[in-house]
């Protein structure tokens, strides 16, 4: 029996660009002002609420 192969996606960071491992306490939402990309968190950056702006729309939030 073969074993199904799945592939991860692995995000960066808008804040600090590191790499979100699969199953590390990250967040990821919609810009809240253009709604059409999705920014990714990581747990650090979440809880010294460092900056990120969205490259599609320019918003930068907290």
């Amino acid at each position: 029996m073969k074993m199904s192969e799945e592939k991860l996606e692995l995000h960066r960071c808008i804040s600090c660009k590191r790499t979100i491992a699969p199953f590390e306490k990250g967040v990821c939402f919609p810009c809240p002002v253009c709604g059409e990309y999705i920014i990714w968190r990581c747990k650090k950056c979440r809880s010294r609420m460092a900056s990120y702006r969205c490259p599609n729309c320019g918003f930068e939030g907290p």
